[in-house]
């Protein structure tokens, strides 16, 4: 069974204290950061060992490509979304066709490491946004459609679910929601027509979706994560959406108005989240594992449909995936002169 929290671990293989913490049934999902990561051969004797005491836990990284790229020692160095944005403006068709096959490079990498899924891509318009910038495909929602689309169809071919963020939008706000606490003063409508567009057009190619951690106060006085309006009555109701719904992480700054790690995660879950990440504090972790304690597991059959296809291979210090992945890395790699 999955349980209801994402956590994280510090270093490169599993401690004492992290075997015994990941074996807690509310504990159903793990997420990597640049610091666990050496080598695709030391990654996946993580993974595997981490599968050997729960094999059913579902584990996550960011690789969007860019300056969110937490593997890369060893992994092929993918380019920001809006390097696709910019080919798209001269060579649209050219742009399509490498925008799919760069997910499913960056998918084919994640998963030979047994990582089943990336929190990608990145829906959000290249806007006002210090945190989003070149992560977002363009400032067009047409544009950012059409390429997030042909992204998205090279994660599923390579057997990747997929994850839109930040819903419905953080790209036309300022702050950064890491470290502060973002307020988007537009009115719903505003937002529908524009930011929510992606997330509206590509509901059916989406498996999941994280919802942001900024307030649009026109629409509801809570985060859109903390937001039973933004996720029961829009997203579930009014978008017809049943994929599973993460929260972004619940120890960044925004996340703060909903009080400690256990007020956060119990908000997140209430508001709709079927699990809530808590990353890079491992005290509001363990606070949040004890607030879930008596709490149902999350839907098992949603959660169930981000699992990846892991393929059974033996990776070496340096990874070399066949024919197709050299191929696929030739055309990708140029994009980043």
């Amino acid at each position: 069974m999955i349980g209801a929290l994402m956590l994280d671990i510090e270093g490169t293989s599993l401690t004492v204290e992290d075997q015994r913490l990941l074996a807690e049934p509310q504990v159903g999902g793990l997420i990597l950061f640049g610091r666990n990561i050496q080598s695709p051969q030391q990654v996946r004797a993580l993974t595997d060992s981490i599968r050997q005491i729960r094999p059913e836990l579902l584990i996550a990284v960011d690789q969007e490509g860019g300056r969110v790229q937490r593997l890369r020692a060893g992994f092929t160095r993918l380019p920001s979304m809006r390097t696709f944005g910019h080919l798209y403006e001269k060579e649209p068709e050219q742009a399509l066709i490498l925008a799919e096959q760069c997910g499913w490079l960056m998918a084919s990498e994640v998963l030979a490491v047994g990582i089943d899924f990336s929190f990608a891509p990145v829906l959000d318009l290249d806007g006002i946004s210090q945190v989003i910038g070149d992560r977002g495909f363009h400032s067009s929602t047409t544009q950012v459609i059409a390429l997030a689309s042909a992204f998205m169809q090279g994660m599923h071919r390579a057997g990747m679910a997929t994850t839109g963020k930040h819903f419905p939008g953080h790209g036309s706000v300022e702050a950064d929601s890491h470290i502060a606490a973002p307020v988007d003063h537009r009115t719903l409508v505003e937002i529908e027509s524009n930011d929510m567009q992606p997330f509206i057009q590509l509901k059916d190619q989406l498996d999941a979706l994280m919802p942001a951690h900024v307030i649009y106060d026109q629409v509801d006085p809570n985060p859109a994560g903390f937001s039973p309006f933004w996720l029961q009555t829009i997203i579930r109701q009014k978008l017809g959406f049943d994929g599973v719904l993460f929260s972004d992480d619940l120890s960044m700054q925004a996340a703060c108005v909903a009080g400690g790690g256990d007020a956060r995660i119990t908000a997140a879950l209430a508001a709709g989240c079927d699990m809530g990440l808590v990353c890079n504090d491992r005290a509001a972790a363990l606070n949040a594992l004890t607030a879930l304690q008596d709490m149902p597991l999350p839907n098992q059959q949603r959660l169930e449909k981000m699992r990846g296809k892991i393929p059974t291979i033996t990776i070496a210090e340096t990874l070399d995936l066949g024919q197709q992945w050299q191929s696929t890395k030739a055309l990708i790699e140029p994009l980043l002169a």
